[in-house]
């Protein structure tokens, strides 16, 4: 290798900045944080650098909050406020348990039916040995919380401790609505229970929809179809309602950033001025990874990255290393090996869609890839580094 070459491909740093508040100029912000950082770590901003803003500092600077009492008025408004049918819940403290307070004070009645053995993310009510074990098969059958019991008893959380049923049925009658709790996972059975239903799913939810549409629901509203519009002053989300929320006190949600286009771009346009450099910016939030543990999905948002500037459209377009190494250069090695993967990946097409070289590359979206990298970089505790900066990603073995 030449003394020239770079040794160092996709790198990924956490930038820490000040504590967010609502009124923030974030553009500012992130783009001040990332100069001085650069300016104190030596290193200096390139081409096509990414810099990316969690979701989180965006919602709060925009002041996208919304209280339990503001979901309760939006509810009983589109759902009349009697027996309601919610289905499909994930099973977190900080995601949903809020939402469903808000929707439990909207409304007199809640048939709660949860999916089973698990959540769509991968919660864990009952495992399938039992499920096994106990004769049931999840694609049909339908048990009530007597039968759950006794089949299956209390499943506490391996990670929280918490008995969902338990803690779900709880918090609805503490709002004052009456609770009953049942198991499914065809989304039509809720219907012989009440016409009036708010689907939780968040991946699957326009099929779900489609479903009990089709199958004559009278009311059929998703979480993404609770607080599109503002409800006495309240934030809001026009795409995705209470989706990709989280809670802000016992009282308060932070809904999922509002139209966000316009920092990334005026990030993006900040950074040129102040060095000549055109990155590229993107808000992200959960990415797309699976605990090995506990099998579960760390993707409870309704899109990895909501705002994203142009140049992150579009999927990767790479040759498997490997592959050539393996095959079409297996005789070579040293530096004709290098130089003839070299010149094939110079002269590689567009679209290597199909092509054998590129078998094994991952296809997903550019910003599904550089969120999921950029969610495990800042973490969801206290690193303090809301802001990743990656550089080196669109390079590759010739650069």
């Amino acid at each position: 290798m030449d003394n020239n070459e770079r040794r160092v491909g996709t790198v990924s740093r956490g930038i820490r900045c000040p504590i967010i508040r609502e009124g923030d100029d974030l553009a500012k912000i992130v783009t001040d944080s990332v100069l001085e950082a650069a300016k104190c770590e030596g290193f200096s901003l390139r081409d096509r650098d990414v810099i990316a803003v969690t979701e989180s500092v965006v919602a709060r600077s925009q002041g996208n909050y919304a209280s339990v009492a503001q979901i309760a008025k939006d509810v009983k408004r589109k759902t009349g406020g009697e027996t309601v049918g919610v289905i499909f819940p994930i099973l977190s403290r900080n995601r949903f348990a809020i939402c469903l307070r808000g929707i439990a004070m909207g409304v007199k009645k809640i048939v709660l039916m949860l999916s089973y053995p698990s959540d769509e993310v991968g919660n864990e009510l009952v495992s399938l040995d039992k499920l096994d074990e106990a004769g049931i098969d999840p694609y049909t059958d339908l048990l009530d919380l007597e039968k759950y019991r006794a089949l299956f008893g209390e499943n506490k959380h391996p990670f929280t401790g918490v008995d969902y049923v338990s803690y779900y049925q709880e918090l609805i009658t503490s709002c004052g609505a009456e609770a009953e709790i049942i198991f499914a996972n065809n989304p039509r059975r809720i219907l012989e229970y009440t016409d009036t239903v708010i689907t939780c799913d968040i991946h699957t939810r326009k099929r779900t929809k489609r479903l009990l549409r089709d199958a004559r629901a009278r009311i059929v509203l998703g979480l993404d179809d609770i607080l599109t519009s503002p409800v006495d002053g309240s934030g809001c989300n026009e795409l995705y309602g209470l989706l990709g929320s989280n809670k802000a006190t016992e009282d308060k949600i932070k809904l999922f950033p509002q139209n966000a286009q316009p920092l990334v771009e005026d990030v993006q346009k900040r950074i040129l001025e102040a060095t000549g450099k055109c990155v590229e910016v993107m808000v992200y939030g959960d990415g797309a990874f699976k605990d090995p543990q506990g099998k579960i999905w760390e993707l409870a948002d309704p899109v990895v990255s909501p705002a994203y500037t142009e140049g992150l459209k579009g999927t990767p377009n790479e040759l498997k290393l490997k592959y050539l190494a393996d095959n079409e250069f297996a005789s070579l090695s040293g530096e004709a090996l290098k130089n003839a993967i070299s010149e094939s990946i110079r002269k590689k097409d567009a679209n290597l869609k199909g092509s054998m070289a590129s078998e094994g590359t991952t296809p997903r979206q550019l910003t599904d890839l550089i969120g999921s990298l950029c969610d495990l970089t800042s973490g969801s505790g206290d690193k303090g580094t809301p802001v990743v900066l990656v550089q080196g990603y669109f390079d590759n073995y010739t650069t």
